[in-house]
Parts: structure tokens; sequence; C-alpha cells
């Protein structure tokens, strides 16, 4: 019964119907300035946000208080530095600076030191790519500052990434691994699509997760992929196995990948749910490991960097010259296994019996 009473609201917290017909939230004090609270009600954002106001350190209406952390990130978030950033990388930051504010968006921005950064860092050791993530974030924030002169230094400027664990990544599809999948889920099925989208482009998930009738031009898929805050234009011709996959759907009136129900997905939602359908097949990998199969496939049939750079949206020639490499290498260990052909067997001892005369 205790759990069912209504919880004592907190004091100076008042609520009120706007002129939109919203219930909006707002701390004031006697006959004070209203502080909006524009949080969840209950949630620790929303807490945050009243002891904020409480404590004076917000200004009215919900705007932060001139030469802090919060203040500045607003002021940044409303710069052309920020508009040019990808959706992606927009929602990437604004997750990171949600746990930064919550617990320093008061304080000064100009007290923010190159310790305090590495110490960032560290406390992201355990997982380098959230450090990196993390260090992006602020980097982004002070070079911003700094260029607007808000700041006379930049504290991440000295600051070195922590280094990326070598690894093998996302696991690569294997052929047998698309034979499988291509059993388990026949042609008309979302999930059929979903793989040839992806096997027969080499896009991203999030970019194969939007790609639809509206990039077709003149018979060619146009689109401008998105990584790491970067547009590339990729342009690719739409193979006869996809047109037939396609044709034979389900496809969507804006992407061509759709769910059971014929809704579109997010980067997210869609990697989780050819996960689903991979593992459901026997293929315990994502959507990543396709386009590395992809890469390889091309490289194997002796796609050149250049071509592989064009058709992935790489740069620079790196990236291209693994997979051609490894191509490489595997056609001569190919071309090698044929010349061990060539030397004898070992002559066999001949056993003595005894039946042969002295």
């Amino acid at each position: 019964m205790i759990a069912t009473m209504p919880r004592p609201r907190k004091p100076n917290l008042h609520r009120e119907r706007n002129r939109h017909g919203v219930h909006v939230w707002y701390v004031r004090k006697g006959k004070g300035p209203r502080y909006r609270l524009r949080s969840e009600f209950g949630s620790d954002a929303f807490n945050a946000e009243y002891e904020a106001a409480i404590q004076g350190k917000v200004a009215p209406s919900g705007q932060a208080v001139g030469g802090t952390l919060q203040w500045l990130w607003d002021a940044y978030r409303k710069a052309d530095a920020w508009k040019v950033l990808s959706p992606a990388t927009k929602k990437q930051r604004e997750n990171i600076m949600l746990h930064v504010l919550k617990a320093n968006g008061a304080e000064p921005f100009g007290m923010v030191s190159e310790e305090d950064i590495a110490e960032g860092l560290d406390r992201r050791s355990d997982t380098p790519s959230a450090a990196r993530n993390f260090l992006d974030t602020m980097r982004g924030l002070f070079q911003w500052a700094k260029s607007r002169r808000h700041v006379r230094k930049d504290p991440t400027a000295d600051v070195k990434p922590p280094k990326r664990r070598r690894n093998a990544g996302f696991a690569p599809w294997t052929h047998e691994d698309v034979d499988a999948y291509k059993k388990h889920w026949a042609p008309g099925t979302p999930q059929r699509v979903w793989l040839d989208v992806l096997l027969y482009t080499g896009l991203r998930r999030g970019d194969a997760a939007r790609i639809g009738p509206g990039h077709v031009k003149d018979g060619l898929i146009d689109i401008l992929t998105e990584k790491s805050g970067k547009t590339i234009q990729v342009v690719l011709p739409i193979l006869d196995v996809l047109q037939a996959s396609l044709d034979i759907g389900p496809t969507g009136p804006k992407t061509w990948i759709v769910g059971e129900r014929g809704h579109a997905f997010t980067k997210e939602s869609f990697g989780n749910a050819f996960s689903e359908a991979a593992s459901a097949a026997g293929v315990k990998k994502s959507a990543h490991g396709v386009r590395k199969i992809a890469a390889t496939i091309a490289a194997e049939n002796g796609a050149t960097e250049s071509e592989l750079d064009a058709l992935f949206g790489w740069k620079g020639g790196r990236m291209a010259s693994h997979y051609t490499k490894n191509a490489n290498r595997a056609k001569l260990a190919r071309q090698a296994a044929e010349k061990l052909k060539s030397i004898p067997a070992p002559l066999e001892k001949v056993r003595d019996t005894g039946d042969n005369p002295t």
C-alpha cells in the first residue's frame, strides 16, 4: 500500500500546463525567477536539473549560466562546426556529454585542464573505443572554443588518444556462412533482402538500412556514405543478382531494407535484427562481417586497390591494400601448392623377409 502512495513533491517544484497544452515543471522560490526543468520527471537528469536550479547554477528558463561548461556546449551546438557533423556522430557525442555535463556542467569551462582530460581517459581505460570517443568529443568542443577565443589554450591539444587494441575486429563471414544464411532465409523474406543488399553493395549497416529507390540515378546507386563524421560519395552498379532479390522483395517505398511489418530501421535496430536473423541460420556474426567478405570476394576476383576504395568508400588505399594482399597471398599459396605435386613421394624401404638368398 505504501508503494501506491504519491511521493511528496520537492520544495519549490511546480507544474503547470503551457499554451500548447503540455505539462511543464519548473523551480521557483517565492516570487523569484522561474527555472524550467526539461528532462523527464523523476529521472536522474531531472533531479540533477532540480538540484542545479535550487543552488542557482542555471539561468532562468533553463539557460545555462555564462562561463560554465554547459553554456559552452550549448553555444557549440549552435555553431557550424557542430552542424557539419553526421547525425550518428552528433548522437554519439551528445550521449557522452550527457554524463560529462551531469557531473561538471555548472563548472567554469576555463578551468578544464589537460589533467582533467587525461583523467577522463583513465576512467574509460577499460574500453579504449569509449576513451577515444570521449577525447574526440572534448577536442571538437575545445578546438571550436579556441577558434572563437573563448579559451586561450585547448586542453586536449597535447593529449594522445589511447592505442588501439590489436585484434581482428568483427569476424568476417565465410562462403559457408553465406550459404547457410541463404538456405535458411529463402527469396521473398525480408531477411534475404537484408543480406543481398549488404553483400552486393558492400555498404555499412547504417547506409544499407537507409538506401532505397531514391538513391538510384541513371541505373546506378548514388549515395553519400557516413563514417567518423565524414561523408563520401559512393556510386555502385545494381548487380543482376541484387536486382532479382529486390524485384522479389519485400522492400519499402523509401528503403529497400524493411522489417516484418514493412517499417524502416535505424542503424542500431537493423544491426540487432540482422544479427538475430544470422543467429537463426547458425551464423553467430554481425552485419559488418558481411562487408568484409564482400571486400574479400572482390579482391579475390582481381579488384584493384583503387576499385576497392571506390566501392567501399575508403581512402588512401590502406584498407584496400589489406584485402588485395590477403587475396594475392592466397593465390600464391594455391599456386605453390600445385607445384608441390611435382615433388617425388618418399621411397618406401623394402622390408627384408628373409626369403631372399644371401
